[in-house]
């Protein structure tokens, strides 16, 4: 029985032990640190494991780019090949890049609402900040949705290399098979080579369309969309 009582006492206790923190300012203005440089240590790996993915795709349309053009005879259904991969790639970023929102969603949020306000006590971006992190630690979501997160990812670095293989499969074609057709250097076993040249037109049609939508993001930014200026005012002597 002593031992049941005991066991209840420590329940409450763990129950109540975030609670006193919560209303008591200086236990709760101790804790934030702590919190704040967790936040920020898992948005700086997500963002290590999002840019490695980056590089991975960098460095695979590098390497397929130096196969490709090192020898006339080397065929340039390669570069379908790459693009497949970067795709690939991309959903793989796309992925990485939504649960790194999350932890920068965090970090951004207490920065407005804590850190700022106690350097400019102008009051808090949202009055109800503490009750968003709560709850979004309790049932964690994503901040930015699948597509959004996929057009900005092509928009801002994607787009670039899909071009890059678009231009040198059409150099490839062209300019580098002097002695054939581009139509049959474009063909693929048993796919004529207009078919191909359709469906990269077709892919790369998506390509502008995901990367112009949405037209306004949805998710909060803080850098993105803000004229550029100066960042404090510096006295001239």
């Amino acid at each position: 029985m002593d031992r049941h009582r005991h066991n209840d006492t420590l329940d409450t206790e763990d129950e109540e032990i975030g609670a006193a923190a919560a209303t008591d300012p200086d236990d709760f203005l101790a804790m934030v640190p702590h919190f704040y440089r967790g936040e920020v240590s898992q948005a700086s790996s997500a963002q290590d494991r999002l840019d490695r993915t980056t590089d991975w795709a960098i460095t695979l349309i590098a390497a397929l780019l130096s196969l490709v053009f090192s020898s006339a005879d080397m065929p340039a259904y390669l570069l379908l090949v790459g693009l497949l991969l970067l795709s690939m790639f991309l959903f793989f970023e796309v992925r990485r890049y939504r649960f790194y929102d999350v932890w920068r969603a965090r970090v951004r949020l207490l920065q407005e609402n804590v850190f700022a306000n106690a350097f400019d006590p102008a009051g808090a971006e949202h009055p109800r900040w503490r009750e968003a992190v709560g709850e979004d630690l309790r049932r964690p979501t994503f901040k930015v949705s699948f597509f959004e997160a996929l057009s900005r990812r092509v928009r801002r670095v994607y787009a670039l290399l899909f071009a890059i293989v678009g231009v040198a499969w059409l150099s490839k074609v062209t300019l580098f098979t002097p002695e054939a057709q581009w139509t049959e250097a474009a063909e693929l076993p048993g796919v004529p080579g207009i078919a191909v040249a359709t469906g990269l037109a077709l892919f790369y049609l998506a390509v502008v369309l995901i990367a112009a939508w949405p037209a306004e993001r949805r998710a909060k930014g803080e850098i993105h969309g803000v004229e550029t200026g100066d960042w404090k005012e510096t006295s001239k002597r």
